[in-house]
């Protein structure tokens, strides 16, 4: 009996550092040093929550730069990739598929389609483009909303975020904050 006492009060112990002391600690912590990223990396307008940075959003009209595809639908309670295998039929279809779409959505993309623009990230919520998935964009944009190409390829540049440290990534775009420039333009 003395050993379950024992085993009981270290179980509580651990519980409260663990469980309580700890997470709050560490809570406290990135709201001091890192308040932006510790409530989401929130994008705002006006006072108005636009998304976050970190996750894609869903841009479906055709005068919008779009993000890449995602198996999860951007449902944020659905974050997954397909688990298909790059050689598998149903991958091979999705890309076939997306593909399609683009070049339907993007008259004169060519031969060259980014990957990025066809293929589902990791997580299915990637918010960021290659710099040259938004370029291959550009046409249709300005056709619908006759804002010149040299435009929204200047607003392509101003939001473009290079390697981190110099070393680690690729340059990127996030959609979010492009689109939201692009809606002041309009």
């Amino acid at each position: 009996m003395r050993s379950f006492i024992v085993a009981l009060r270290t179980a509580m112990v651990l519980m409260i550092i663990c469980g309580l002391a700890y997470p709050l600690a560490t809570t406290g912590v990135a709201q001091v040093l890192f308040p932006k990223q510790a409530e989401g990396s929130l994008i705002g307008k006006n006072g108005k929550i636009q998304g976050s940075e970190l996750l894609a959003q869903d841009f479906k009209d055709p005068e919008w730069f779009h993000p890449r595809p995602s198996a999860a639908k951007y449902d944020s309670k659905a974050s997954a990739a397909t688990n298909a295998a790059v050689a598998s039929k149903e991958y091979t279809k999705t890309v076939e598929d997306n593909i399609n779409q683009l070049k339907n959505e993007n008259q004169g993309i060519g031969s060259k389609v980014p990957a990025d623009l066809v293929t589902t990230s990791g997580s299915g919520f990637d918010p960021d483009l290659s710099p040259e998935a938004a370029k291959s964009q550009v046409p249709r944009i300005s056709k619908e909303t006759g804002i010149s190409q040299d435009q929204l390829l200047a607003l392509i540049k101003k939001h473009q975020k290079e390697r981190q440290l110099g070393i680690f990534g690729e340059p990127r775009v996030n959609v979010l904050e492009l689109n939201m420039d692009l809606q002041q333009l309009k």
